[in-house]
């Protein structure tokens, strides 16, 4: 018994994370949604997590890696605050002692990276500049590394992408707005992953903004 879940990587998933229920952690106050799952607490982990104002949790050491996309409040650890819209990505074998003075959610990856890929990443995304992407997209790359890369895409009314393979993969988190494609509706909050080699018709009815990571499944 692994309490695994959603770890077959070769299957599409889709979660409606606004719909899923908090679950509690080894720490009070820190709450969490899991979305795929290695183990319980350790190995291959991708949530939707909250910290309660004044919660922290105790330090801890990434085997390999994580990823963090502040989406409310303010996120801290003993390097600095970070508020809503910041990504950042601690390298293999880095550790903290993370906290939330006032409260935040995060969107979190963790044992995810390549040993190699050992840098550092902090970016405010709210007042980087969004650059040009295929037809009307709007496209702030995050990190790149081997086949895998991370973004941010903003999606105008309206738009629609040319039907295409995800080499390695493709996994989506709609951070504003409802994305779509011939499969289905995803509002805000929706988590999509879909396996190597797979394809769709991606469109968006209204404006909207997805984190995009691709190549790494």
């Amino acid at each position: 018994m692994t309490d695994s879940i959603n770890m077959d990587l070769s299957q599409r998933v889709f979660i409606d994370s606004e719909a899923m229920d908090w679950l509690g952690s080894r720490a009070d106050g820190v709450l969490r949604k899991p979305l795929e799952r290695e183990f319980s607490e350790h190995g291959r982990t991708t949530s939707i997590v909250q910290f309660m104002p004044g919660s922290e949790f105790p330090e801890h050491t990434h085997p390999l890696g994580e990823e963090i996309l502040v989406l409310e409040g303010v996120f801290s650890d003993e390097r600095g605050d970070y508020p809503a819209g910041t990504y950042i990505r601690n390298p293999p074998n880095s550790k903290h002692s993370p906290f939330s003075k006032k409260g935040c959610v995060l969107f979190v990856k963790l044992d995810q990276f390549d040993p190699m890929d050992t840098e550092t990443v902090i970016i405010d995304t709210t007042t980087s500049p969004m650059q040009p992407g295929i037809g009307g997209l709007k496209v702030l790359s995050l990190h790149q590394h081997g086949t895998e890369g991370s973004a941010l895409v903003f999606w105008p009314k309206g738009e629609r992408f040319q039907p295409h393979k995800h080499w390695g993969g493709e996994e989506i988190l709609v951070l504003q707005g409802t994305f779509q494609d011939e499969h289905g509706t995803y509002p805000k909050g929706s988590w999509l992953r879909s396996p190597h080699l797979s394809e769709h018709f991606p469109f968006a009815e209204e404006e909207t903004l997805i984190y995009v990571k691709t190549g790494h499944l």
